[in-house]
């Protein structure tokens, strides 16, 4: 993969076999595309790493990557890597796999990773909303006015709360007929 790398480095836009799968994408666009994921990960505090880690997943070919390809191909050290790949498995993104006869793991996407990231924000909407009930049961004897940023704190993730599952499910539905 280094070649992939020095190509970048010199201008060069030709898109090696293992980045070419469709023939439409230069060299400089997958890494772009590879950049702009890592940046959508900071803007949600998550280290920009991580998410050039998941960015060249959503993209590479084959769909697996060892830990020294994507060290390779993302000019990063294995430790940052090893420190990236395990927080992604830890957020239910990727998962780690082995291939038969193979000594090495891999990482691909987790499949219905979006769904496990849903859930996962579910559950963070649930304990938002009882920590804004707790807050209001501490502050219940307080001025009204003093209430309303807990009221809205509660409201909007109750809301929330109620609304994800229904879509889920849909979303489930979707799946179902799209088949």
């Amino acid at each position: 993969m280094n070649h992939v790398i020095s190509a970048q480095r010199q201008g060069v836009e030709q898109a090696p076999a293992a980045m070419a799968s469709t023939g439409q994408l230069t060299t400089e666009d997958h890494f772009q595309f590879i950049e702009e994921v890592g940046l959508s990960f900071e803007s949600v505090s998550l280290p920009r790493m991580a998410g050039r880690v998941f960015g060249w997943l959503l993209i590479s070919n084959p769909p697996h990557q060892s830990p020294a390809e994507l060290a390779d191909i993302l000019q990063a050290s294995k430790g940052s890597i090893s420190t990236m790949t395990r927080l992604l498995v830890q957020l239910s993104l990727i998962e780690r796999i082995s291939l038969p006869r193979q000594r090495r793991d891999y990482f691909r996407i987790k499949p219905n990773a979006w769904v496990e990231l849903s859930k996962q924000r579910l559950a963070q909407i649930t304990a938002f909303r009882k920590l804004a009930e707790q807050g209001l049961k501490l502050m219940e004897q307080d001025d009204p006015l003093l209430l309303q940023r807990l009221e809205e704190m509660r409201d909007v993730h109750a809301f929330w709360e109620q609304e994800l599952p229904l879509m889920s499910q849909r979303w489930e539905q979707h799946k179902q007929t799209a088949l």
